[in-house]
């Protein structure tokens, strides 16, 4: 009799200590939990044995990776439903050795085991970076960690970002409008928030594809140097800024922002890029951008954060994040973000939270993907592609939930004088046309 689906059930739910909020659908065709509900579908063994050998998100993600789980039924759904039992179980949670003390534990485990059966620990998918956590940061690690995220294929970009090829958090009028025409007001709005005007420098720290720096180029006037350590992107960025008829206004280069040297500039818009500094680095991050502005030049800072914790001693990083997406990124609070602003020199005059927009945002990404699955595959592989379309999702869901937000900190290199050459109202950069 096929009852696989049932005994999974019956042990996960001893050893989480909950019920499963969704089915198992496993692999004798079995199925057990509420009707109606999404189903976690476990296609082998094998998912198990990574479960077991790896506890926790790494262990998921990798079963998710390698095609041995799956989903039927509404992603989003299914992860906002397994949110309490993997990601929200508190700062308290038992750690593992404590909880296998609990004599039902350790009868669930020693189930999980049965049910699994040999051999050893499967090879984790071949998407995984796999290196020493010795040295982050450094001007080498750097470049290899942004290589593993970014030059991944152009082509898949387009897929996944559309026309626009900005990744960093749109700004949407409503809802309803285009991911282009948010994308366009987030830029629209860096600049203003910049004050950018025909003539001045600026430097876009971390510019991607060449969005920003064509956007203030062409719409401003300004001058502008974007710098980016991903190859793939420096090659597809130079292109748009000869097809737009820029090269006199617009230099691309591959340069680590700490080997910028030809400053003063007049503003830098550093993009979803600071994520990837590393909390031991973010004051020589700071204080190389302050050292960059002329005096009076401004700095805007657009970053994801987390949510402070009562520890922060006890603060790992994302073990899938780290793993399969942004491999030795960190995120820190806002608060931390403005405190180093502060102490490289900065005064820091506007903080604004964009969090509900990165929702929207990376909702149109994963549609994008859906949408386009095949080419999407066929362009990296179905595991990268499956690395993508959950990491899109269940950060979705984490700024919708409050988890993680997004902000755009603007900062001016303040001249003794005490003139920051902002306007007494400068919140009426936000009534784009």
């Amino acid at each position: 009799m096929s009852d696989a689906a049932l005994r999974l059930k019956r042990l996960l739910e001893q050893l989480l200590g909950d019920p499963l909020p969704v089915r198992i659908r496993a692999w004798d065709g079995s199925q057990a939990g509420p009707p109606g509900a999404p189903a976690l579908v476990v296609h082998n063994r094998r998912a198990l044995r990574r479960l077991l050998f790896k506890p926790g998100e790494l262990g998921l993600a990798r079963a998710w990776v390698a095609g041995d789980l799956d989903v039927d039924g509404d992603l989003y759904t299914a992860l906002d439903l397994l949110a309490g039992l993997i990601w929200e179980r508190g700062e308290d949670a038992r750690t593992l050795a404590e909880s296998l003390r609990d004599p039902d534990v350790r009868a669930a485990v020693r189930g999980l085991f049965r049910l699994a059966g040999p051999p050893l620990p499967p090879t984790p998918p071949p998407e995984e970076v796999r290196r020493p956590r010795r040295h982050l940061h450094t001007k080498r690690s750097d470049r290899r960690a942004i290589s593993h995220h970014y030059d991944v294929s152009n082509d898949f970009y387009e897929i996944v970002l559309g026309p626009s090829m900005v990744y960093s958090c749109a700004y949407w009028p409503s809802p309803d409008s285009t991911l282009e025409q948010a994308q366009r007001d987030k830029l629209e709005l860096i600049c203003r928030k910049l004050g950018l005007t025909a003539g001045q420098r600026l430097l876009d720290v971390g510019c991607g594809w060449g969005s920003m720096a064509i956007h203030a180029a062409r719409e401003h006037g300004v001058s502008v140097v974007g710098v980016t350590l991903s190859q793939e992107q420096a090659a597809y960025a130079r292109k748009r800024v000869a097809d737009e008829g820029l090269t006199d206004k617009v230099e691309i280069r591959v340069q680590d922002y700490r080997d910028v040297r030809d400053g003063p500039y007049d503003a830098i818009s550093s993009v979803g890029m600071a994520e990837h500094v590393g909390a031991e680095r973010y004051l020589e991050y700071a204080t190389d951008l302050h050292q960059l502005l002329g005096p009076g030049g401004r700095l805007l800072n657009h970053q994801i954060a987390r949510r402070p914790r009562r520890d922060e001693s006890a603060y790992s990083v994302d073990e899938f994040i780290d793993a399969y997406v942004f491999p030795d990124g960190e995120l820190q609070p806002v608060g931390s973000t403005v405190s180093m602003l502060e102490r490289a020199g900065f005064e820091v005059r506007d903080v604004e939270s964009i969090r509900e927009h990165y929702g929207l945002t990376l909702r149109r990404w994963v549609a994008n993907l859906e949408a386009n699955w095949r080419s999407a595959v066929q362009l990296t592989s179905p595991g990268r592609a499956r690395v993508w379309r959950l990491y899109m999702a269940a950060s979705a869901l984490a700024f919708e939930r409050n988890r993680i937000g997004v902000n755009q900190v603007l900062a001016v290199r303040t001249p003794d004088s005490g003139t920051s050459g902002l306007p007494l109202r400068s919140r009426t950069w936000n009534e784009l046309n």
